[in-house]
């Protein structure tokens, strides 16, 4: 590497070029140390709360050697343990082979090893011949390990560090800029999962920048090219497009397309649901085919705009489907995803979101388990029950299966002696330089280098 680069030491010197090391891509040694240094000191998403809406209802959570199970232990409290029984280090509950992970309902937990049982407020109820342990078993040494809980925004929150600052310190300003969309109320429509043959980061960054969707995604180019964006703020990033000048609505997901756009969008539209099954719905696909039928040929994009939104707003009000009002001012400030560090990315709509995570799968560096799922918003009870479901690469949305041959590839090209590492855009990569930024505070190592 050139002698002249420096370590980046503040936010502001990502807006200049800067390379990443590839250690934290293909090092075996980062990967292990990723689990005391990074995995068991940051808040991680674990799940949703409509997962255990009921009491004794439960879902496990696993990150390299850890588990966490995550159980409903009233209407208003949860509480999250160590997924090992005191006695004798085995797993009080199993995720049956292939799955994502276990879910359920119990009024309490039994170890399958010899029966020491446990309730849902984590204290020991039953130990055979617990008298031959001399008195010894007090309920601290004998109650089930507790691990952080918190909610946000409809999904779950654990952090491992009994020590670690609160939740809303952790995400802010991501709650200040999510909320409007009341990402609470939206239910997933479908969840998939896979293990991927990149490293997690790898998988990660695919998805947190915008450069790569004129060459990797081009049948959407089509359709209108926006310049992409992204800004660092603290821990999280967030990425999202410019718009012209009284079309801000227009640089979140709901997008208008070029030339007759009563035409464009609709096909933009129902290219979007046949071809990725993400970031639209149903409503807003037939609310664009209505276009040609309701708006004369010449009515100007932001026209087109307005009455799309507006008619398909009114389409779901009437099944009981209310959208938050979000300014146009907001949206574009708050772009189309937000990369919650580490390894979860939200991907905000009024209406639906696309999630993204990726996490380690074992210690090896060349492989992660990846998760997608897409949530929008059902009247109240007409939701569809949706469980994790493995899917083969070739199953997934073509749109997915062009970022999967890149990920793939980039994690084989890393190794190569002549890659001198990752050079992201800094105006439209930001992201991926401020993740490693913050990585490196974690890690002590790996953090990313000025070239300018």
């Amino acid at each position: 590497m050139n002698e002249m680069t420096r370590i980046v030491e503040t936010a502001d010197d990502l807006l200049a070029p800067v390379t990443v090391p590839v250690d934290a891509y293909v090092s075996k040694d980062y990967s292990v140390a990723e689990q005391d240094r990074l995995w068991r000191r940051t808040w991680l998403q674990a799940g949703r709360l409509e997962d255990i809406p009921e009491v004794g209802n439960f879902i496990t959570y696993d990150i390299r050697g850890d588990g966490v199970i995550i159980v409903r232990t009233s209407e208003t409290e949860l509480r999250a343990y160590h997924n090992v029984c005191p006695h004798r280090g085995r797993r009080l509950i199993d995720v049956p082979a292939g799955q994502h992970n276990a879910r359920g309902k119990t009024a309490n937990f039994i170890c399958g090893y010899h029966a020491w049982t446990f309730n849902l407020q984590g204290r020991c109820t039953y130990i055979q011949h617990q008298d031959d342990w001399q008195g010894a078993l007090t309920e601290e040494r004998t109650s089930l390990g507790k691990v952080q809980v918190d909610r946000w925004g409809g999904w779950i929150w654990i952090n491992l560090d009994p020590t670690a600052a609160p939740l809303a310190e952790f995400l802010d300003p991501v709650p200040a800029m999510l909320d409007p969309y009341g990402l609470q109320n939206m239910r997933p429509r479908w969840r998939k999962w896979i293990v991927f043959d990149c490293n997690w980061k790898v998988a990660m960054e695919a998805f947190a920048e915008t450069y790569h969707v004129f060459s990797t995604h081009p049948e959407f180019n089509d359709f209108g090219q926006f310049r992409g964006w992204a800004h660092n703020h603290g821990l999280h990033t967030n990425i999202g497009y410019e718009a012209p000048k009284g079309m801000e609505e227009d640089s979140g997901k709901l997008r208008v397309g070029t030339g007759d756009a009563r035409v464009t969008t609709a096909e933009l539209q129902n290219f979007t649901w046949a071809n990725a099954n993400t970031n639209t719905t149903r409503t807003l696909v037939e609310a664009a085919n209505r276009l040609i039928d309701e708006l004369p040929e010449d009515t100007p994009a932001m026209d087109v705009s307005r009455h799309w939104i507006q008619s398909a707003r009114a389409t779901d009000a009437a099944r009981g489907v209310i959208w938050p009002t979000v300014e146009p001012s907001h949206t574009a400030k708050a772009g189309t995803a937000w990369q919650v560090f580490p390894n979860f990315q939200i991907g905000q709509a009024v209406n639906n979101m696309l999630c993204y995570s990726a996490k380690p799968f074992g210690d090896d560096p060349d492989k992660c388990i990846f998760e997608a799922a897409v949530y929008e918003l059902y009247p109240e009870g007409e939701a569809p029950e949706t469980n994790w479901e493995y899917t083969a690469a070739e199953d997934w949305p073509p749109v997915l299966q062009q970022d999967f041959a890149n990920m793939a590839a980039v994690q084989q090209g890393m190794k190569s002696i002549g890659f001198r590492g990752t050079q992201p855009n800094p105006y439209m990569e930001r992201s991926v330089a401020s993740l490693h930024y913050n990585l490196a505070k974690f890690m002590g190592v790996g953090a990313p280098r000025s070239t300018s």
